[in-house]
């Protein structure tokens, strides 16, 4: 299939376009690069250099495109919550441009990065598809929001799609990882520290109500995602628009990522208590039955160990390559 890839610069972008372009398919990528790496571009990849709202009507136009694959966003919750008018623009206001450009030039398929950040403080864990959605930021309201007009244009012109809504994404697939100028995820900002980028970690707060004090998050594995992305774009239905979550079915605590971080690395990794975040739920665990179901995906990189190794010997390269440069 010929397939464009919005936010194909970005993590999770580029390592599906690079999974996507291992299948068979024919990428082409847009990327602003506000947040992306040029580098990360799949080698092989058409790239198209701007932003998606302004790019994506012309690129459709131009061939023909079987789908696309929606990752272009913006996506930090504390910066969502300084500059919402951003966030409504860049999220919300770029996708439906894109879903026009998409019905102009009859383009049906989509499958759509959104966020379980749509479900907000949950009341039950693992959170189900028919859990209360209810945002606490602009940027989970935002990709609800967008979660609805998906919906809406499914049922009225007869666009596949299926949002897919995940937690903590981290590891890495081969020489594609994350590398952000804003890092915000626990795994890479432990792995700052065992690098001597950063002088210690902080937990935020060590008096959860969870066996090790600690708050419980779900990881799931960057080529895992990939591959139900993939799953998702092979199996879409015309007017209809499925929302999945993925996750790993299980969950680990701060205190396990920093010790398994500790193992991986070999480094000591000081950790030090600061105060609880307003809003930081104990636990968030994405329930997976229902992809695992509907698209025949299996999640095969759970374990932790695993999922820093693999983040590790990408982020290692990456200090190394710096250092070389700098030399």
């Amino acid at each position: 299939m010929k397939l464009l890839v919005t936010g194909g610069a970005g993590y999770v972008g580029s390592v599906c376009a690079k999974v996507l372009m291992e299948k068979g398919h024919d990428v082409v990528v847009i990327d602003n690069f506000s947040t992306g790496n040029r580098d990360a571009v799949p080698t092989g990849a058409q790239l198209i250099e701007g932003d998606a709202r302004e790019k994506a009507n012309e690129v459709l136009s131009s061939g023909d495109f079987d789908a696309v694959l929606h990752f272009a966003a913006r996506s930090l919750v504390g910066e969502s919550v300084e500059k919402p008018d951003e966030y409504w623009h860049h999220n919300f206001v770029t996708t439906l441009s894109l879903l026009d450009a998409m019905r102009a030039n009859n383009v049906n398929s989509l499958v759509f990065s959104s966020t379980a950040a749509t479900y907000g403080e949950p009341k039950v864990v693992p959170i189900t598809e028919d859990a209360e959605t209810k945002p606490t930021n602009p940027y989970g309201a935002t990709k609800l929001a967008i979660d609805y007009a998906i919906t809406s244009y499914a049922n009225a012109f007869g666009l596949a799609a299926t949002s897919l809504r995940y937690f903590n994404v981290a590891g890495a697939y081969g020489d594609t990882g994350e590398n952000r100028e804003v890092e915000t995820h626990l795994i890479p900002l432990v792995l700052q520290v065992a690098l001597g980028h950063r002088d210690k970690i902080f937990m935020f707060g060590d008096d959860w109500p969870t066996p090790d004090g600690t708050p419980i998050r779900d990881y799931i594995h960057i080529r895992d995602l990939a591959e139900a992305h993939a799953l998702a774009l092979e199996s879409n239905t015309p007017g209809s628009h499925r929302i999945l979550n993925l996750g790993s079915g299980d969950g680990y605590s701060v205190k396990q990522v920093i010790e398994a971080c500790r193992e991986v690395t070999g480094h000591p990794i000081p950790a030090e208590v600061a105060p609880r975040r307003a809003g930081d739920p104990a636990v968030l665990i994405a329930s997976s039955e229902k992809a695992m179901k509907e698209l025949g995906w299996k999640p095969q990189f759970t374990d932790l160990k695993t999922i820093v190794e693999d983040a590790w010997a990408f982020t290692s390269a990456l200090g190394d390559r710096a250092h070389s440069a700098r030399r």
